[in-house]
């Protein structure tokens, strides 16, 4: 019967646990191999870590960074755009005060003209007028010295005495014409 009991206690173990001496044989080497790990592998594994999360927050300061400056610079071009919309309005304010000042320029320069060219006509007018006078007043006078010199039959050639005698005629008649108006 012992020996019955003996297999019949293999027969009760449990295979899922196994015997103490592969137990503490188990254990031990687990202790080594986490200790070996724990020493080489580990700090291994966090200095890669450590390098990946100084790249990280790096290139995140990095980006903020250029973020900053992009921004910066987008301000900047916002400060040169408006400067050039004012500019360009200031130039085209420029442009049309002087296109007006050119315009109102070029209507004094067309009125100075044209009042020239008036008086010249005026003063043309007013020659030929003189000149149309003096030519009837002489053709007048020639005509009334050789009238009177029919009616009265002595010829009245002498060119002073004409001249008194158109003249004061002449005179007489232009009185005559400003009473009548």
């Amino acid at each position: 019967m012992t020996h019955s009991w003996v297999q019949f206690a293999a027969e009760q173990e449990n295979p899922l646990v196994p015997p103490w001496p592969e137990l503490v044989i188990g254990l031990i080497a687990f202790v080594i191999v986490f200790g070996f790990l724990a020493k080489k592998l580990l700090p291994n594994i966090n200095k890669v870590l450590e390098e990946r999360r100084e790249a990280i927050e790096g290139g995140i300061e990095k980006a903020e960074a250029a973020q900053t400056e992009a921004q910066s610079v987008l301000e900047q071009y916002k400060a040169q755009l408006a400067e050039a919309r004012h500019e360009a309005a200031r130039l085209r304010q420029e442009a049309q005060e002087q296109g007006a000042a050119l315009i109102a320029e070029m209507r004094a320069e067309g009125q100075r003209q044209r009042e020239e060219i008036v008086a010249a006509g005026h003063a043309q007018i007013e020659a030929d007028r003189k000149a149309a006078a003096s030519a009837l007043r002489q053709d007048v006078g020639k005509l009334a010295t050789d009238l009177a010199g029919k009616l009265v039959g002595e010829s009245l050639e002498d060119h002073a005495r004409q001249s008194r005698v158109i003249d004061r005629f002449l005179d007489e008649l232009e009185e005559k014409a400003e009473a009548a108006r």
